[in-house]
């Protein structure tokens, strides 16, 4: 018979089996993050090393995984400062604080396995193990930004014309490349949830729309890049919270005394199991002070961050 000091020192191995079995009879909620962060957070036009800044106001965020874009040899000291994994997109071998390694994804769940194709520079994925039973997929992307106008809807151009003309760089080519590669995970979600993240510099159909169209000068624009990630059954998060473009435009980017203000940056995701509970954008323009949950910080790039929280809805 067991004493009682070895019964309850029995039942405290078993405590975290206990606690895990009812987790997972729970769904599960987490947060993600994209955020590009400006030359590694160190751009010449800040001044300074903005990188404790970026450390700050991921921890305020509480996000559980981050899809870090112009990682520039800073994403490591922020993974670890946050005591968080860190996936560099890149060659495997490649020194995690190389300052050319363009993405990068940090999680507070451990990884999987990893799946590279196409342009490191440009597209990364990883398995994000969220429970013993549970794992997702995240990619992060970065898209070229040519061609680009501070102001399209200024250009001598129809909606028909601004689409053809969004389609004359390598755009085109990236995204139908990166989409060719995503199917058999795009086909699989009831099974691997799919999140993907990043900079596309480009606008949403989902912006230019009837509702906006007398800040667009009268054009609803069909943009291009965005309707073939949503034909391919990504939902943009943010876009799915507030729906409405014109109260909550959800700006992502633009300069210091400048009209080029848009939403460029994105989290998309593709799974019926998946289900977006709230989305943020928040955007300041670079070394003004950023007013995020409670506190102030000085805000060290040129784009905002997209935020989700989701809920995966058990097997």
């Amino acid at each position: 018979m067991l004493s009682s000091r070895c019964f309850f020192l029995f039942l405290i191995g078993l405590t975290p089996f206990f606690g895990y079995a009812q987790e997972e009879k729970e769904d599960l909620e987490f947060s993600v993050m994209v955020w590009n962060i400006w030359h590694g957070g160190k751009s010449e036009s800040i001044g300074r090393d903005g990188v404790e800044d970026v450390i700050a106001i991921i921890e305020a965020s509480e996000s559980d995984i981050i899809l870090m874009i112009e990682t520039y040899g800073s994403g490591k000291r922020v993974a670890d400062a946050l005591g968080y994994h860190y996936h560099l997109i890149a060659k495997p071998g490649t020194v995690l604080d190389d300052p050319a390694i363009n993405l990068s994804i940090i999680s507070r769940f451990p990884f999987g396995e990893r799946v590279d194709f196409y342009n490191y520079f440009n597209v990364g994925g990883i398995e994000i193990q969220l429970s013993e039973q549970e794992k997702i997929l995240v990619f992060d992307t970065w898209l070229n930004y040519q061609p680009w106008h501070d102001q399209p809807h200024l250009m001598e151009k129809s909606s028909e014309e601004l689409v053809g003309w969004e389609r004359s760089g390598i755009r085109t080519k990236e995204v139908g490349t990166i989409l060719g590669y995503l199917q058999p995970y795009l086909q699989n979600t009831s099974e691997l949830p799919l999140i993907l993240g990043g900079d596309f510099n480009v606008w949403s159909h989902l912006d230019w729309t009837e509702k906006t169209k007398d800040i667009h000068g009268g054009k609803v624009v069909p943009w291009w890049t965005t309707r073939q990630f949503e034909n391919a059954g990504l939902k943009d998060s943010f876009r799915e919270i507030n729906p409405d473009p014109k109260k909550y435009p959800g700006i992502s980017w633009g300069m210091p005394h400048k009209k080029d203000d848009h939403r460029i940056d994105y989290l998309l995701y593709k799974s019926k199991r998946l289900k977006t509970i709230s989305s943020e954008i928040h955007k300041v323009d670079y070394n003004q002070p950023l007013k995020f949950r409670g506190k102030t910080y000085n805000y060290p790039s040129d784009h905002g961050f997209v935020w989700a929280k989701y809920k995966l809805i058990k097997k």
